[in-house]
């Protein structure tokens, strides 16, 4: 399975935008987003995509459903940590 680029410069709508990964768990990631200046994070689920054998990076539709933006980076440490409690609830 292909990880996600731990750094990368955006594309398409997202296009010159920085992301850089700020953590990553066996339940999602945080990348932080500096859009010439103006800094944000990006939290998601870890989602598996098996026909291109690749981790996916969410588009601006799964945003709200497996994908959320925070403004600071505990907030964001928060989201992710609900996302593991969630993961695990659901596996037991």
């Amino acid at each position: 399975m292909k990880e996600l680029k731990t750094n990368f410069i955006g594309k398409g709508q997202v296009k010159g935008f920085k992301f850089t990964q700020v953590k990553k768990t066996d339940f999602g990631h945080i990348y932080k987003v500096d859009d010439f200046g103006a800094v944000w994070y990006e939290v998601f689920r870890r989602v598996e995509n098996y026909r291109y054998s690749c981790i996916s990076y969410p588009t601006n539709k799964a945003f709200g459903v497996w994908a959320w933006t925070a403004k600071s980076l505990s907030r964001a440490n928060e989201i992710l940590e609900d996302i593991k409690t969630k993961s695990e609830v659901q596996n037991v």
